[in-house]
């Protein structure tokens, strides 16, 4: 058997030369500055013998000095390294040309460019389409190009892996509308549901469920994020907050905040998280106690060593010349369809919209293709290398549709792409040492609507400024989106994930600290060392508290008072205390079920704001006004963003016992834990009184 697999190899490797050379031959004819002949001219057999010395010189460099190139050049920043893939991979040819025995190569710098492209997707989609029907060929193949470097892993255990794909922003109403239009097949084949072009057999039975969960006030993937991998998200009141004891903004998305907030967590479970067992993070925010981190943003400001290797996935994915020509390729064409569409949108006088200029196609493309591409590979060696646990965030959606819409054509080009990679993964689980489970849940989803900014020409500090009496600008300065994909594409680059406004003390420390998080905005006095009261405002800024509250674009505010603890104030000078809000929701009906419970929590955070701030929500259509330049935006309450999805095989037990929907990201950090243990052990369904048990425990051992 040894032999006929020695011989199949063989046999792949002279066709896919076979098809570089007839490739090389082709090309020579096509393009004027590249020949493969003298200046005399040769006869026929002497240019094809110089085409195959080329193709063999060019299929060795790449496979020998490609990725010495790629490891020496993690130095670089991965977002460049992902740029000078076309230069690198002509430099290969021009030095193939060089080597060749017959000497008769030659090509012009920009033309050795193309030529070197071209032949790797050639010779890539040869060898695929050669061991494709090699069920064992395309295994080590996979395994190849998503692992390579890795070092060897003791014998896999037979009891089946937890692969949990994040599909950040994806919302469970936006999920079931993509089944229903078939725009994920994949998905949709799980659940034996059918869509206008996709209608599942009738003797099909799912292999996954579908459950809503909901989220925290905070509906973001840095609170979200961390209270699924870590089992806590206390004290994390927002995207972005200030802290008086510290005086610092805290961003989730900021490699140092990421770091801290991992930290707290850790010491408030007083475990080292999700992953921490044979794990892998890929991706995300945090690590989860994860042994394997690729692209994780909590250690991105460390420096590279054993506990650091946030940076592998990119040296695992592009040490293959043809998989950075592919992605590479790829980002351009991302870059060009941004600018139509965005072009297009501008021209079509679309609304709402935002600015999609400056750097956002660069940004989006990164988010779009080179994030999701080094993650899936990423994910791919983990299952192949036969890991217990993998988590891994795929940050496409989330970004396009931060600037497009949750509900527009290029999100939803987004989910095609997304339910492939889905597809992907499914398919490498069949090749993989052990049996995987594959769990795909959002960290939130995402609310449609205008900018505050728009509607009323203001930004929620300049109506800040109005009530405390300061002088409000003429010009309204935006407030730029923080979308997760800008902090990973400032850590690839090894900038600080700094953004306008966010400095680490205010300039006048008199002046109101004023941050938004998508609907939600927060509102700090930097001077006062202890959370302001309602009283201790209205006695500061007695015209402040009053504006913000019947502002048509304000929801409802949550301050501290003196006689009750906290209070939610509304328009019209609805003021009610926290205790009392569910006999008497005031402001807070019309954002639905769990709204007080959310508020209440977060009043109990140490970090809580002076003044929290939720922008007004319209039940109708589902709209929320974000005080970001988003036109998809999440982070408080308010429609959709607060209702992610959680998509698990039906061989493992439901979510929920009672089937009720789980609420908050902790609880779904104790149906993951819970699973675990199912595919470690026996599973046994457990009963409503043995899960709440279950939640109890959990939360004394958090307290």
């Amino acid at each position: 058997m040894r032999w006929r697999r020695i011989a199949r190899q063989v046999g792949r490797s002279v066709a896919v030369w076979a098809v570089s050379t007839a490739t090389m031959l082709v090309l020579a004819g096509l393009l004027p500055d590249f020949r493969l002949q003298s200046a005399d001219g040769d006869n026929v057999t002497t240019i094809a013998l110089a085409a195959a010395c080329g193709a063999g010189a060019f299929g060795i460099l790449s496979a020998v000095v490609w990725p010495l190139l790629v490891r020496l050049l993690l130095l670089v920043p991965a977002l460049v390294l992902g740029l000078l893939v076309f230069f690198l991979n002509g430099s290969l040819l021009l030095l193939a040309l060089r080597v060749n025995p017959s000497g008769r190569g030659e090509a012009a710098p920009e033309t050795a460019v193309i030529v070197a492209a071209v032949m790797s997707a050639v010779a890539s989609a040869t060898g695929g389409a050669l061991a494709v029907r090699d069920d064992e060929a395309y295994r080590r193949r996979l395994h190849r190009l998503a692992t390579r470097g890795r070092r060897a892993h003791p014998p896999c255990p037979t009891a089946p892996g937890l692969v949990c794909v994040q599909l950040d922003g994806v919302g469970h109403d936006v999920l079931t509308n993509a089944v229903r239009e078939g725009l994920m097949p994949t998905v949709a084949r799980w659940l034996a549901a059918g869509g206008p072009t996709h209608q599942a057999p009738a003797h099909q039975e799912p292999t996954h469920r579908l459950t809503p969960w909901r989220t925290d006030w905070s509906s973001q993937t840095g609170a979200s994020q961390l209270g699924i991998l870590h089992g806590s998200n206390f004290d994390v009141p927002a995207f972005r907050w200030y802290e008086k004891d510290r005086g610092e903004v805290m961003v989730c998305n900021r490699p140092t905040s990421a770091a801290e907030l991992q930290r707290r967590a850790a010491l408030r479970t007083r475990d080292d998280g999700l992953l921490a067992v044979d794990g892998a993070s890929r991706g995300n925010l945090f690590s989860g106690g994860a042994g394997e981190q690729a692209l994780v943003l909590s250690i991105a400001t460390r420096r590279r060593g054993r506990d650091n290797r946030s940076r592998a996935g990119y040296f695992a994915y592009f040490s293959d010349p043809a998989n950075a020509v592919r992605t590479a390729l790829s980002f351009v064409a991302e870059v060009a369809r941004e600018i139509g569409q965005s072009t297009r949108a501008r021209l079509g006088q679309q609304r709402p919209r935002v600015g999609r200029g400056g750097l956002y196609p660069l940004v989006r493309a990164f988010a779009t293709v080179v994030e999701r591409d080094v993650v899936v590979a990423a994910v791919m060696g983990d299952m192949l290398a036969g890991r217990t646990a993998v988590y891994a965030d795929l940050v496409a959606y989330d970004e396009v549709a931060h600037h497009s819409g949750p509900h527009g054509r290029d999100a939803e080009q987004v989910l095609r792409r997304l339910d492939r990679c889905l597809a992907l993964l499914e398919r490498v689980a069949e090749h993989a040492p052990r049996p995987y489970r594959i769990v795909v849940l959002s960290d939130h989803g995402q609310s449609p609507g205008e900018t505050f900014r728009a509607r009323y020409g203001l930004t929620l500090g300049d109506l800040v400024r109005a009530g405390c009496g300061l002088p409000v600008p003429r010009r309204a300065e935006q407030t730029h989106s923080g979308a997760e994909a800008r902090a990973a594409v400032r850590a690839a680059l090894r900038r600080p994930v700094e953004e306008k406004g966010e400095h680490h003390r205010p300039a006048r420390r008199r002046e109101p600290v004023v941050l938004a998080s998508g609907n939600l905005g927060l509102i700090s006095f930097p001077d006062v060392p202890h959370r302001m009261t309602k009283e201790e405002i209205d006695a500061r800024h007695p015209a402040l508290l009053t504006t913000l509250a019947n502002h048509p674009g304000i929801g409802f505010l949550l301050v501290r008072s003196e006689r009750h603890g906290g209070v939610v104030l509304g328009a019209h000078g609805a003021e009610i205390p926290l205790d009392r809000l569910d006999e008497e929701p005031g402001p807070l009906a019309r954002f639905g079920p769990g709204a007080a419970d959310a508020v209440r929590r977060t009043h109990s955070f140490p970090h809580t704001a002076d003044i929290m701030v939720n922008s007004a929500y319209d039940p109708a259509d589902g709209e929320v006004l974000a005080f970001e330049e988003q036109i998809g935006s999440h982070g408080g309450l308010g429609g959709a963003q607060s209702r992610p999805f959680l998509l698990s095989p039906v061989d493992l037990t439901p979510p929920a016992a009672d089937g009720t929907e789980p609420v908050g990201a902790e609880r779904i950090h104790r149906i993951l834990r819970r699973w675990l243990d199912e595919l470690n052990g026996p599973q046994v369904p457990l009963t409503p009184a043995a899960e709440k048990e279950e939640e109890s425990a959990e939360e004394e051992r958090a307290a």
